[in-house]
């Protein structure tokens, strides 16, 4: 899970894009001259009948349904919810397969544990004395994935380099030794670089401290809020018992410089406090909602699928309208009873913290059940206000930086099939679109076993550029617009609650819920690419994602 502090897809190109026009207002171009209890006893078997029948007052009613389930259930922090782990989720799972057994599915909820955590209040930090003062949480300072209360003198760890260095060169808190001489029950301030943020910490827990303040370092680049991921030395994650309270440079130098000074002055220590009340349960039942086709052959399978947690309160944007979009296509697509291939509907958990729900249900299959799945189309935000019009295709760029993914032909080429099918359908209404890598959503999981993949999104409230702006209309995107900073926006700060149904337009939501409409369609009848999907047995062996969500923050 990320704060809205931290990296939140952040795109500094454009991949692909066509049509020159630009299109500043999304309004669905199909006349909804049918009505719903019509196109519930058709059979919408291809896109003249089935488009028309995404409607948006169906949509938005879907919309209603998930925003009164978060309303009932409550999170620890009081707040409507529909985190993973929570009775929120719980109810929308049931929500979900309770809708597909009507419409005549087979259903399942697969259970899986996953680690739980979550805030049970605003955490704070503040200095206590010299000077008491509280700071700005998510400007000057953002909670580790930590728990506990700690308040004391703090005391700098050995290896801080002050004034710092052009490129990064402390490796201060890395080893037991720069904890010599530290007194058991203070505060420990240590500065970014070297090594994990997580082996900071366990080192400065082996030397008593009863808290932690890591400090960016200092460097260009390297001044202001970043709150990392807890890691130890092999890079697993973990939670320690007593609070990290991750600050900038200069508040970590403000401190530092206070402790000098106190020592030298034989004057009482800086003393600050940090309270992180948060719960954390290793083993937490999760669902994963499966819900087949009748029809249509086995051996060829698309899976289309959403995400159905959110990842702090209502999630509405992220992602109840992603699975409004595949719930209502279900809907409306019941009647369809001899598809070309099967259809296999899927709402997965845990994919804000680390596409879990996705990783499990791959994992879970034999290589023979894997080699039957064709194709996976994913719906993952599909109804931003301040929207772009992405495409998922394997080829585009990593947007968190790292090395580019490579995929065999037999995922890239198949992979476009899906891909130019909604591009086809946003052309035909006069829309620009944008490709993004399917890293960061549970399209990815099903690459990294061979199947091709791709799908739709509407980016997120916090990320616009000026290359989108001039695409898509609307203006930069950032909740606070501090261009170039991108930081989450509503979705990803678990302190401003307002992932709420007014995050969503339904408008958005109609269109791209069509154009989603069109690949799923596409597929169902594909003889293509389709056809070829049992011929290879995949491995069992090929890596399955860990810590590849998109939430991921820098651990060191």
């Amino acid at each position: 899970m990320q704060q809205r502090f931290k990296l939140r897809r952040p795109r500094a190109w454009l991949v692909a894009f066509c049509v020159a026009v630009v299109a500043l207002a999304i309004a669905p171009t199909q006349a909804s001259a049918i009505s719903s209890a019509q196109c519930d006893a058709q059979v919408n078997d291809t896109a003249s009948k089935l488009l028309p029948c995404i409607q948006k007052n169906d949509l938005w009613k879907i919309m209603q349904d998930f925003q009164g389930i978060a309303n009932a259930n409550p999170g620890p922090d009081g707040h409507p919810s529909r985190n993973t782990g929570e009775p929120g989720y719980k109810a929308s799972a049931d929500y979900v397969a309770a809708k597909m057994q009507a419409a005549g599915y087979s259903v399942v909820e697969q259970p899986y544990t996953v680690e739980y955590y979550a805030y049970r209040g605003i955490p704070t930090f503040n200095e206590v004395s010299p000077t008491a003062h509280g700071y700005v949480l998510g400007t000057d300072w953002g909670p580790g994935r930590s728990l506990g209360i700690a308040s004391a003198a703090i005391q700098p760890s050995g290896g801080i380099i002050l004034p710092p260095t052009q490129t990064s060169s402390s490796t201060a808190g890395c080893t037991s030794s720069d904890f010599t001489g530290f007194v058991p029950g203070r505060i420990a301030l240590i500065q970014r670089g070297g090594c994990n943020f997580g082996v900071k910490v366990q080192n400065a827990q082996g030397a008593g401290a009863t808290g932690v303040i890591i400090f960016n370092e200092g460097n260009p680049g390297r001044t202001g809020l970043l709150v990392g991921s807890l890691v130890d030395a092999g890079g697993v994650p973990f939670v320690p018992n007593i609070p990290v309270a991750f600050t900038t440079f200069a508040i970590g130098q403000d401190l530092y410089n206070q402790y000098q000074q106190a020592v030298q002055a034989s004057t009482p220590l800086p003393v600050t406090s940090i309270s992180i009340d948060a719960i954390f349960d290793p083993n937490r039942l999760d669902w994963n909602v499966i819900a087949d086709s009748a029809g249509g052959d086995k051996n060829h399978t698309v899976v289309v699928d959403a995400h159905l947690d959110a990842i702090y309160g209502a999630g509405m944007l992220d992602n109840a309208s992603g699975s409004a979009t595949i719930l209502d296509i279900a809907q409306k697509m019941k009647n369809v009873t001899n598809p070309t291939n099967h259809l296999r509907f899927i709402w997965f958990g845990g994919e804000e913290i680390g596409l879990l729900g996705s990783a499990f249900y791959v994992d879970s299959l034999s290589s023979t059940q894997l080699s039957h799945i064709g194709y996976d189309l994913d719906a993952d935000v599909t109804a931003t206000p301040n929207y772009t019009l992405g495409v998922l295709d394997p080829a585009a760029p990593n947007l968190f930086g790292g090395a580019q993914q490579q995929f065999p032909n037999r995922v890239y080429k198949a992979s476009l099939v899906g891909r130019d099918q909604a591009v086809s359908y946003l052309t035909s209404q006069g829309k620009n679109h944008e490709f993004f890598s399917p890293v960061g959503t549970d399209a990815f999981n099903f690459n990294l076993v061979g199947i091709p993949a791709s799908g739709v999104l509407t980016g997120q409230d916090c990320c616009k550029t000026q290359q989108e702006v001039d695409l898509f209309g609307g203006f930069l995107g950032n909740f606070e617009g501090n261009i170039p900073s991108f930081d989450g926006g509503c979705v990803d700060n678990p302190f401003l609650w307002c992932d709420n149904l007014s995050n969503n337009d339904p408008d958005v939501l109609t269109l791209m819920t069509r154009t989603f409409a069109n690949q799923v369609l596409g597929m169902a009848f594909d003889t293509k690419v389709m056809s070829a999907s049992d011929n290879t047995v995949y491995s069992k062996k090929l890596p399955i994602a860990g810590e590849v969500s998109r939430h991921s923050a820098p651990s060191k």
